[in-house]
């Protein structure tokens, strides 16, 4: 891994390793970077927009060449880290992989500081490649041996080869030049660690070189507690660029520090600022915490990334395990529990590090019990617990029982209003000091509105889908010698719910109309205006399909939904063997008659429907003998971003040529179905509906 970053040129590496099921990938090893920003970045869900997750789960390489780029496309990673670098994310497979091999499941991230050119040279995407290879050898090898690498606990932290040690007269001249300087010199490692400091530059902080060496600036020297200075820190650690900033200390004398960062650390140049130059305003002093606790640039840090986390949040589901991902390990915590407020009573919303069984005995707790959980609700203060002791004194009637030491109870506030609380537990006893106080309390705030609005969401979701099951019909009636077939699959990424709709109207033993329509939009209006059009097309069943439209027409355009509705509709007469079909701005219907290929059916156009409530449609009738094949559809099934829909629609007509005759028409629609799930990304609903003349006296009902 060492030799790789440096073959490469890069500044920082990271080696992610999947886990069992290759749904989450965790830090392994990283390079040239602090443990404290990797700790964020140490376990990342397979599905997250993070280009490591994008290369593994596509086999992919991914590069961005700036800040500009990272921010355009991928604004979590923009916001959190704002800094100026270029990053390589790519799979550990050889390029090409071998055909028999096994994915490793793992991928390789690389930094280059911000001075790196916006791509990439030949050399260093050659050593990239060729580091990919080695280290996937290296992961199957010891798969084969028995011996497969597992991920560690906690990532391991590698160091670059140290420099040559210079020899005593070396070193006593480099002290003599060091000294010769104006102003005062320090050096810090990677973690911000002070490991050499000088009397001058402990002169000018105003304090002894015995509690500045070895302490992070901001907890020896409280003044420099501020999120502006601990920025300009990880910018320079990140980059890898030069910085400069003036700071107050609370003596009096205004400084100015020249940050130069490598791949071992930073030299800091510490000089008084004249006393003509500009002076910054002067930084309020700080009690010394009892203990050190997260820094309030570390705590915007933390409060970034979930908050850029959570707004991807849609269910809350998504945001319980956007919670547990990121704060549980970022906090040092061993379990987290989310609960809310309904019906009196205190719910179980999603839990990590608790067993169910354990949870299973306080769901469902009474809010009018005073508890730790329910503290919150009732007064809007968050509890803290050191030990248990802390926490039996406080409520000595009960028994937690979680084996943990120390305690977090958080009340979540949504509007000004609990509406639950987040536990958060520590396997030892843990001082929660007053900024990390804050920080929780701020991070539930941000986990409350979150839920408050995934919630709403899971409500109105549940309503509008509930609706929409009981509008589309629950089975087809059975026709003798007709074959059918009907398939719905919502749209994906949070559009569970549209309008698309299917139906198949029995007239008589050998009379049957069909209809397929989809409504404008994805929420409840659309799929209760589907509803409506269900009930218009039925009303009229039995007419002329251009009749039928237009009634239904005429109905919309009274009912002014302000929604419009595609539709197609076809008049099916076994007996005659023929059938009549209309459309009203639907996708052309596909026809494949028995021995020959699909084809597309070029119907009259028509105006959509609820628009003008004179418009009129034209029907045409074509041939419906035994082994023919209908398929009616959405534009979900054919409508690829980017391509035009007739290419669309021609791919599905080959793939149903290329198809048996006798092919079942269930499994012809499975497959179909099939296809369009696997194309991303999918952002309509489909609705499916196949119709066979059967040769023979037979069911398929799929």
């Amino acid at each position: 891994m060492v030799k790789a970053v440096a073959a490469a040129g890069a500044s920082i590496g990271m080696l992610y390793l999947p886990d069992p099921a290759r749904r989450v990938l965790h830090l392994a090893m990283t390079l040239g970077l602090a443990r404290e920003f990797a700790l964020p970045w140490s376990r990342v869900v397979m599905d997250d927009p993070i280009p490591v997750a994008d290369a593994v789960r596509e086999g992919r390489f991914v590069w961005l060449g700036g800040r500009e780029e990272t921010a355009r496309r991928y604004p979590r990673l923009g916001l959190v880290l704002p800094y100026d670098f270029a990053l390589a994310a790519a799979p550990l497979e050889p390029d090409p992989a071998p055909e028999a091999a096994e994915p490793t499941g793992a991928g390789l991230v690389l930094l280059w500081p911000g001075s790196h050119a916006p791509c990439l040279t030949d050399r260093e995407r050659e050593a990239v490649d060729s580091a990919r290879a080695l280290l996937a050898n290296h992961l199957r090898r010891a798969a084969a041996d028995g011996h497969p690498v597992q991920p560690p606990a906690q990532p391991v932290m590698l160091r670059p080869p140290p420099p040559p040690t210079p020899g005593p007269a070396e070193a006593a001249a480099a002290m003599a030049f060091i000294r010769r300087l104006p102003g005062g010199s320090c050096a810090l490692d990677l973690n911000g660690t002070i490991t050499f400091v000088t009397d001058d530059a402990a002169d000018l902080l105003g304090a002894p070189v015995s509690r500045l060496r070895g302490a992070l600036p901001w907890q020896a020297l409280p003044w420099m507690d501020t999120p502006v200075i601990e920025d300009h820190y990880r910018a320079a650690a990140i980059s890898r660029l030069p910085r400069s900033f003036t700071a107050a200390p609370p003596i009096g004398r205004y400084l100015r520090f020249d940050l130069y960062p490598d791949d071992t650390g930073i030299s800091v140049r510490i000089t008084p600022v004249p006393a003509d130059g500009p002076v910054p305003p002067p930084a309020q002093p700080t009690a010394v915490p009892a203990e050190p606790s997260p820094s309030r640039a570390t705590a915007l840090y933390q409060l970034m990334h979930l908050a850029a986390a959570l707004t991807e949040a849609v269910h809350a589901r998504d945001v319980v395990d956007q919670a547990a991902d990121l704060l549980v390990p970022a906090l040092g915590a061993q379990a987290m529990a989310l609960l809310v407020a309904e019906e009196q009573r205190l719910r179980i919303v999603g839990f990590r590090g608790y067993t169910a069984e354990l949870m299973a005995r306080y769901d469902g707790i009474p809010l009018g019990v005073h508890t730790a959980t329910t503290h919150g609700l009732h007064t809007g203060e968050p509890l803290f617990f050191a030990d248990a002791g802390e926490l039996a004194a406080a409520f000595p009637a009960v028994v937690i029982g979680d084996g943990m030491a120390a305690w977090a109870f958080l009340p979540l506030i949504a509007s000004g209003r609990p509406i639950g609380t987040l536990v958060l537990a520590y396997a030892r006893p843990h001082e929660f000091v007053p900024g990390e106080r804050a920080i929780l309390t701020s991070l539930a705030g941000l986990i409350a509105q979150a839920l408050d609005r995934a919630r709403l969401y899971d409500a109105t979701h549940q309503l509008a889908h509930s609706l929409q099951t009981g509008l589309l019909p629950h089975a087809l009636p059975d026709v003798p010698h007709l074959d059918v077939a009907a398939r719905y699959l919502p749209a994906a990424h949070g559009f569970d719910i549209g309008g698309d709709f299917y139906d198949l109207i029995r007239i008589d033993d050998t009379t049957v109309a069909v209809a397929v329509g989809d409504v404008q939009g994805h929420n409840v209006n659309a799929a209760a205006l589907m509803g409506q059009v269900r009930t218009a097309v039925h009303a009229s069943a039995g007419e002329h399909p251009a009749e039928v439209l237009a009634r239904t027409n005429r109905l919309l355009t009274d009912l002014e939904p302000g929604l419009f509705t595609s539709c197609v509709y076809a008049h099916i007469d076994l007996t005659a063997r023929t059938a009549h079909l209309a459309t009203a701005g639907h996708p052309p219907p596909l026809l494949r008659h028995a021995g020959g290929p699909a084809k597309m059916l070029h119907l009259p156009p028509g105006l959509l429907l609820g628009i003008d409530p004179n418009a009129s449609y034209t029907a045409v009738e074509v041939p419906f003998e035994p082994g023919t094949l209908l398929t009616l559809y959405t534009d979900g099934l054919v409508e690829v971003p980017g391509e035009d829909l007739e290419k669309g629609i021609a791919a599905v007509a080959d793939h149903i040529t290329a198809t048996h005759e006798r092919h079942p028409v269930g499994t012809l629609a499975d497959d179909l179905m099939d296809r369009a799930r696997g194309r991303a990304p999918r952002t309509d609903d489909i609705a499916l509906l196949l119709l066979r003349f059967a040769r023979e006296e037979r069911r398929d009902l799929g």
